[in-house]
């Protein structure tokens, strides 16, 4: 993008315009903002051709601090009067952190949830009956399918005690350490994996205690999505996914009293054992207020090379769950088969989602086109104030 020239600026400054708004627009890794916007732009000079700017980071240690000095250096070598960049990185003070926080909050001092029933931005819980159906697999592949269509995806693992998402996407160590959000303030910043920005309780367990059992109760663990929902900076969202624990116990209804304007997507396998209690969690998320927007089925029959049909689970647990569902008012369908496939069994261990690695492989194939059937799907208006008003 072309700097406009600044009148009364004489050609070494028109060129310090240039080369500071080229910093400028560099976009943060972790908040997703231009670092102008950020206040993250300090001293800018320009000296024979050789530019020298100062970026202030948010904290000590920034993680993403030698990704922006090296794309602030790429950005200002691409400023035509410039033939070479040196980029010092400092730390903001309190004073200018602090002012950075509440512009990120739109001007709240105080964190606040932005997902209520007016934001525009859609949340879709996962949930299921029973564990071991593929739920949380379900809910990694299609927000990185959704991601890698261009919108801003979050997600929160609300499975507090079986906490898996952060190894389905990649951000577990292989010595076990879970990847760990970064704190700027009151903020934190949600680890970004795949274009999703991801948060999980295992990420604030003590270093050496990811394998540790979670014994909390109901206070707790309402207290805790609440300060995912608050303290968290997701940033602007398209899309929020909620990767819900099994059942119908107190995350399930905490979601419901703090998200009660979530869709929800109910996963099961074929198996009747399984379809029975997917039924219950659909029922639950009704009761709480919100929508059921269809049925996935998980290790479906799977076509074999020989023509035949492999039916490790049997066939028919989806439609099931979906007729059982379905009301007078209001329809549920299976919007989704995902086939049994040991190429997204292997991609899951190894923390890569199968929608990018293996785009040909019958289960991505299948998360993709859930993905462009929850995209293209409008969400519910219910308890949302519109933008109407009487003249």
């Amino acid at each position: 993008m072309t700097q406009e020239p600044q009148p009364g600026l004489g050609a070494a400054g028109q060129i310090e315009v240039a080369v500071r708004a080229a910093a400028g627009g560099v976009i943060d890794p972790e908040l997703r903002r231009p670092l102008a916007d950020l206040g993250m732009i300090d001293a800018v000079a320009v000296h024979d051709g050789v530019a020298s700017v100062v970026v202030l980071l948010t904290i000590v240690g920034c993680p993403a601090a030698d990704r922006i000095q090296h794309d602030v250096r790429t950005a200002v070598l691409g400023v035509p009067e410039v033939h070479d960049a040196k980029v010092e990185l400092g730390v903001m003070t309190d004073e200018q952190r602090a002012d950075m926080v509440t512009r990120l909050r739109d001007g709240k001092p105080r964190a606040t949830t932005t997902f209520t029933a007016d934001s525009l931005t859609r949340v879709i819980a996962v949930t299921s009956g029973k564990g071991g159906v593929g739920k949380s697999t379900v809910t990694a592949n299609l927000a990185v399918a959704l991601a890698d269509r261009g919108l801003r995806v979050g997600l929160i693992d609300a499975d507090v005690y079986g906490f898996s998402i952060p190894g389905l996407m990649g951000l577990v160590a292989p010595d076990g350490r879970i990847a760990r959000p970064t704190r700027v303030g009151e903020l934190v910043l949600p680890p970004v994996a795949h274009g999703v920005k991801v948060v999980s309780i295992g990420m604030f367990l003590r270093e050496g205690a990811e394998g540790t059992a979670i014994s909390w109760r109901g206070p707790m663990l309402h207290k805790t999505l609440e300060q995912f929902l608050t303290d968290v900076f997701f940033g602007d969202l398209d899309v929020l996914l909620v990767d819900m624990p099994p059942g119908t116990g107190d995350v399930a209804i905490s979601v419901g009293h703090l998200l009660p304007h979530a869709d929800v997507l109910v996963v099961t396998t074929p198996q009747s054992a399984a379809a029975g209690v997917a039924v219950r969690s659909g029922q639950l998320a009704r009761q709480l207020g919100q929508r059921i927007i269809g049925v996935v089925e998980t290790m479906s029959p799977m076509d074999l090379a020989d023509g035949s049909t492999f039916e490790p689970f049997g066939a028919g647990g989806a439609d099931a769950v979906a007729a059982a569902l379905s009301t007078e008012d209001e329809t549920v369908t299976r919007i989704a088969s995902i086939p049994f496939s040991t190429v997204l069994r292997a991609h899951g261990d190894e923390g890569i989602p199968v929608v990018i690695e293996q785009q040909d492989d019958p289960a991505a194939l299948a998360f993709r086109a859930l993905a462009d059937l929850v995209a293209k799907r409008p969400r519910g208006l219910a308890g949302r104030r519109l933008p109407v008003s009487v003249g």
